[in-house]
Parts: structure tokens; C-alpha cells; sequence
């Protein structure tokens, strides 16, 4: 059986900032963020882990790095990045629903087929990929330990899938920044969610 250790990467600036869309954009850490990956690590000593994956933002790796105590040889997968945003991205809830309620409307009633920010990604597309992700590193690490970091969006939407929850409903799944979930998967893909936002 596969166990994951799942976190968000730490505090952004665009978090900080209104808690804007981060999306696909490349947004740094804060000094808070910075301090939130160093809390994970003190949380995650001790755990051997056979591997390390990280979104490429640089949120994310920044954060596996330092969480991970500096494991060597980290592994990046283009499947683990934010969902996009599209028009979205830079901007707060408040201000692009102001902008076009309707869009926002479709997102948070059938997310699964429609596009965020109009332009962006489906949760359907984001699952997909996200799922591909995990299949392949369950028959990988079959009986291991991995650290996964990635994103507020994917990892609720993964989870939400694998629980059963109609996708529309993913945000009722809370993952703070730099908290830690841990799940397994077993050879059938069964799915067991065993903490969730965990900073103690």
C-alpha cells in the first residue's frame, strides 16, 4: 500500500494579496510561506520517505524542498501543476465575479465541464491528469512512503473525486497552506484518507 503525505505549497504573495488566483502563474513565497515549509518540515522529521514529487511552480518546489529537509533528487511532474485559472488568475473572488457573476456561476454549479475563467481548465481535465499522476506512482512506490506537493485546486479536486463527492462541492475540502494530509492507496486504487490539514 502506497502512503502520501499531500501538501499545498506555502503562503504566496497573491495568497497574501486578497487571496488572488494563483492558478498556472508562477507566484514566490512570502516570508510567512517560507516560514509554513519549515513548519511542515519539523512535522515531516523523521519520515522516510522513497520519493519526492513537486508541482514545477516555483511555489511548490520551494516548499518540498525545505519540507522535505533537502531531499535529494526531488522529481518534477508537469501533472502536479495549479489548475488553470484562465482570466481569472491575478484577480479575487469578488472581483471577477463583479465582472462576469455568470462565469463564475457555471464554474461553481458544473465545474466538471466548465471551463474556470473561461478560458482555463475543467475539473475534469484537472482530475484526469492528477489521477494519471497518482496511478503511475502507486505502481511505482507500491508498498512506499512519498511526499507530493502541489496545489489548493488539484489536490481538493483529486480528493473530493476519490471520496465520491460530486466535484462541484471541492471546496468544502480545507487544506490550509503547508498543512499536511496523508492518504493511501492500495493495489485496487481504493483510496483512504487517514489525516487531513494537519500542522501538529
Amino acid at each position: 500500500m502506497l502512503h502520501v503525505y499531500l501538501l499545498r505549497h506555502g503562503e504566496t504573495f497573491w495568497n497574501a494579496d486578497g487571496n488572488r488566483y494563483c492558478g498556472a502563474t508562477d507566484i514566490g513565497l512570502t516570508e510567512k510561506g517560507f516560514a509554513q515549509a519549515h513548519s511542515a518540515a519539523t512535522l515531516l522529521k523523521g519520515i522516510q520517505f522513497d520519493a519526492v514529487y513537486t508541482s514545477p511552480l516555483q511555489r511548490a518546489h520551494r516548499t518540498a524542498t525545505i519540507a522535505s529537509g533537502n531531499y535529494p533528487g526531488i522529481v518534477v511532474d508537469q501533472r502536479l501543476i495549479e489548475a488553470s485559472f484562465g482570466e481569472w488568475e491575478g484577480k479575487t473572488r469578488t472581483e471577477f465575479i463583479a465582472e462576469n457573476p455568470a462565469l463564475w456561476d457555471a464554474w461553481a454549479q458544473e465545474p466538471d465541464h466548465a471551463h474556470a475563467g473561461g478560458t482555463g481548465e475543467t475539473a475534469v481535465e484537472i482530475v484526469t491528469r492528477v489521477d494519471a499522476f497518482f496511478n503511475d506512482i502507486s505502481q511505482k512506490h507500491p508498498n512506499g512512503t512519498v511526499l507530493v506537493v502541489a496545489h489548493n485546486a488539484v489536490n481538493r479536486f483529486y480528493m473530493a473525486w476519490k471520496l465520491g463527492m460530486p466535484l462541484k462541492n471541492y471546496r468544502q475540502i480545507v487544506q490550509e497552506n503547508s498543512s499536511v494530509t496523508l492518504f493511501s492507496l492500495d493495489a485496487q486504487g481504493e483510496f483512504s484518507l487517514l489525516k487531513l490539514n494537519c500542522r501538529s
